[in-house]
C-alpha cells in the first residue's frame, strides 16, 4: 500500500506521478490527504474536491485504489521515503520495491516532480495523462458550480481568463513589492519572515522584478492586453483568491476593461456558501472558467497556470497567451520614465516579442 500527502494544484501533476509510481511498484493506492498546514490552512478532503469514485473506478483496470489504509495496516510499520527527484522507472524497481520485502505500506513524504518526464514505457506516460485529464474530476457540486460561472461569463461573449496572482500569499513568497505602499511591502516581509517552511528571507523585491520572477501587476496586465489589440469592451473573468490591497490596486485594470468579472460577482453569495471557507474548492471553480475560457493569460506561471494551460492542450489548442515578464517590466519601466509612450509603437514591441515566443514554444 502506498500514501501520500499533497496542496491542490500541485496535486494535479502529483497524482498522476503517483498513479503511475504505484503501476511501476504494482502497489496499491490509497487516496491522498491534501496538504492542511499550507498558507491559507485548508480543511478540505480529497473527496470534497474531486469525485472520488470517479477516480477508484476509472483507474481499475490500472491501479487498485482505495480510500482508507486497511484497518490491520495502521498501525503496521510504515517505510516512509523522500523519493527521487526526476526518476525513472529503473530506479522505483531497483531501490524501491525491495522495500516491501520488509514493510506493507510505503509513504512518500514529498510527491513533488517524482517521476521522469521523458524516456518512460509508452503505457506509463499515457496513464500519466489519463489520470490529469479523466481519472481526476472536480467534485460534482463544484462542477455544477463551475460550469454555471462558464455559462453566465460566456453571456457577455468571448472571454479571457486572466489569472491574475496577485495574492497575499504569492507576494509574501516571492518578496515581490513594485507597487505596493510601504505598510504593504512591510506587512508581505512579516509573513515571509514568520512563515518557517518558505526557507528565503531576504529578497530584493527589484532584482526579482527584473528578472521576471514578480506575477505582473493589475495595471501591468492591463497595459499588456491593451498593447496586444483588445478593446475594452472585451469580457475579462478574474481567476485569484482575494485581490492585495484590493480595489485600489485594480482601479487601472478596471477602466481599461470596465466588463470585469470573478466568480464572486458571478454568482450569489448564497451560491457560493458552501465553497467560501475552503481555499481549494474556490480555486476549481476559477480552474474550471478558466479552462473553458477563450483565451488564458496567466499573470505569473505557477502550478495552476502551468495545470490549466495542459488541459487547454488536451481539449485542442485553446489559445494561452504566457507573458514575457522579464521584457514586459522593462518596457512598461520606460513607459513609465517617459522614455516610451504607450500607443502604437508599445503594442508593436509587445506583440513581435509574443510571436516569437509562440513560434519558440511558450504559447499555444
Amino acid at each position: 500500500h502506498f500514501q501520500f500527502f499533497t496542496d491542490l494544484f500541485l496535486f494535479l501533476w502529483q497524482i498522476s506521478d503517483m498513479v503511475a509510481v504505484a503501476r511501476i511498484l504494482k502497489a496499491t493506492l490509497i487516496i491522498p490527504e491534501l496538504d492542511k498546514k499550507s498558507f491559507w490552512l485548508d480543511k478540505s478532503n480529497f473527496s470534497d474536491v474531486f469525485d472520488e469514485e470517479h477516480f477508484i473506478r476509472y483507474l481499475a483496470n490500472d491501479v487498485k485504489v482505495e480510500k482508507n489504509l486497511p484497518k490491520e495496516l495502521v498501525k503496521a510499520p510504515k517505510s516512509v521515503r523522500y523519493f527521487k527527484s526526476w526518476s525513472g522507472v529503473d530506479y522505483y524497481q531497483n531501490e524501491i520495491s525491495p522495500l516491501w520485502e520488509h514493510r506493507q505500506v510505503i509513504r512518500a513524504a514529498k510527491s513533488d516532480s517524482r517521476l521522469a518526464n521523458n524516456f518512460l514505457p509508452p503505457d506509463i506516460q499515457k496513464l500519466r495523462c489519463r489520470t490529469f485529464f479523466q481519472a481526476l474530476r472536480f467534485a460534482p457540486p463544484i462542477e455544477a458550480l463551475g460550469n454555471l460561472l462558464v455559462e453566465r461569463m460566456k453571456s457577455f461573449g468571448p472571454y479571457i481568463a486572466l489569472h491574475l496572482r496577485y495574492e497575499k500569499d504569492m507576494l509574501a513568497f516571492s518578496g515581490c513589492t513594485y507597487g505596493l505602499s510601504d505598510t504593504e511591502s512591510e506587512e508581505l516581509a512579516m509573513i515571509r519572515g514568520n512563515t518557517t517552511y518558505w526557507k528565503v528571507k531576504d529578497i530584493d523585491p527589484l532584482e526579482q522584478r527584473s528578472h521576471g520572477h514578480c506575477p505582473l501587476t493589475p495595471k501591468e496586465v492591463g497595459m499588456f492586453l491593451s498593447a496586444l489589440g483588445y478593446p475594452s469592451s472585451t469580457p475579462v473573468y478574474i481567476a485569484a483568491g482575494e485581490i492585495y490591497g484590493g480595489e485600489s490596486h485594480m482601479v487601472d485594470l478596471q477602466s481599461r476593461f470596465p466588463i470585469l468579472m470573478n466568480k464572486e460577482k458571478l454568482a450569489s453569495a448564497e451560491e457560493l456558501r458552501p465553497f467560501s471557507q475552503y481555499a481549494s474548492q474556490m480555486a476549481a471553480l476559477d480552474y474550471i472558467v478558466s479552462v473553458e475560457s477563450d483565451v488564458f493569460i496567466p499573470s505569473y506561471s505557477g502550478n495552476m497556470a502551468r495545470a490549466v494551460a495542459g488541459h487547454r492542450r488536451f481539449h485542442g489548442h485553446r489559445k494561452t497567451i504566457s507573458p514575457d515578464r522579464k521584457a514586459l517590466v522593462h518596457l512598461f519601466d520606460k513607459v513609465d520614465s517617459g522614455l516610451l509612450d504607450e500607443g502604437k509603437r508599445l503594442s508593436q514591441k509587445i506583440i513581435e516579442m509574443h510571436q516569437k515566443r509562440y513560434r519558440t514554444g511558450h504559447e499555444s
